[in-house]
């Protein structure tokens, strides 16, 4: 059975806690995370870039100069995409950059990646993480006992006020709510940070799904 090491809330290692097999223990597969990741990546480009063509450029209405006896290379239009200011050839327009992969999939993504932590032994758990009033310096402190100032995903049960100010301003915290887990938020940070009931109800919802 998987472990991890259990911390007090003031970040002192009290010993060891053991983790779901479904969760923490499954099969690992890579194409799969790949697959998250670029989607979820995807969905949130907006899609906005946009250049104009030559039909779409104002100006040029009228032929620079005659066709022949100039000396000079023949222009239809100085709205051409070989001067300056022209339309753009084959450039980006707005579109939906979103894909999405079969809804099975997902609890097996989520799966997989956190026991690709936890093979890495890059899964902690903490008692408790609330913060008595907003304090970055003391979460921090505490936070850097247990990751030692690597980057960390901390997952709760629920956002606390208090909680959400003492971390917001620190660069190596992320923030997240355990219903809100996803493969991203996962690989993208050194360790995965749970509170005591927060990998309670991750492996509630992702064991029995």
């Amino acid at each position: 059975m998987p472990k991890a090491p259990l911390y007090d809330r003031e970040g002192n290692r009290i010993g060891e806690i053991d983790l779901d097999e479904k969760v923490f223990a499954a099969e690992v597969k890579m194409p799969l995370l790949h697959q998250v990741v670029r989607m979820q990546l995807a969905n949130k480009r907006r899609g906005t870039a946009s250049a104009k063509t030559i039909s779409e450029v104002s100006g040029g209405g009228r032929k620079p100069w005659r066709q022949k006896g100039t000396g000079r290379a023949r222009h239809g239009s100085i709205r051409s995409p070989l001067w300056v200011g022209g339309g753009v050839t084959f450039g980006p327009k707005p579109r939906d950059y979103s894909f999405r992969i079969p809804k099975s999939a997902r609890p097996v993504a989520v799966r997989s990646a956190l026991s690709a932590k936890a093979n890495d032994d890059e899964i902690a758990v903490v008692e408790e993480f609330k913060m008595a009033e907003p304090k970055t310096k003391v979460a921090a402190s505490i936070l850097d006992k247990i990751v030692d100032g690597r980057k960390v995903l901390l997952v709760v049960k629920d956002f606390d006020d208090n909680t959400v100010k003492s971390v917001r301003n620190l660069p190596f915290v992320r923030l997240i709510e355990s219903n809100r887990l996803n493969v991203y938020d996962v690989l993208d940070n050194d360790r995965v940070l749970f509170t005591k009931d927060a990998l309670q109800s991750v492996e509630e919802v992702w064991g029995n799904a």
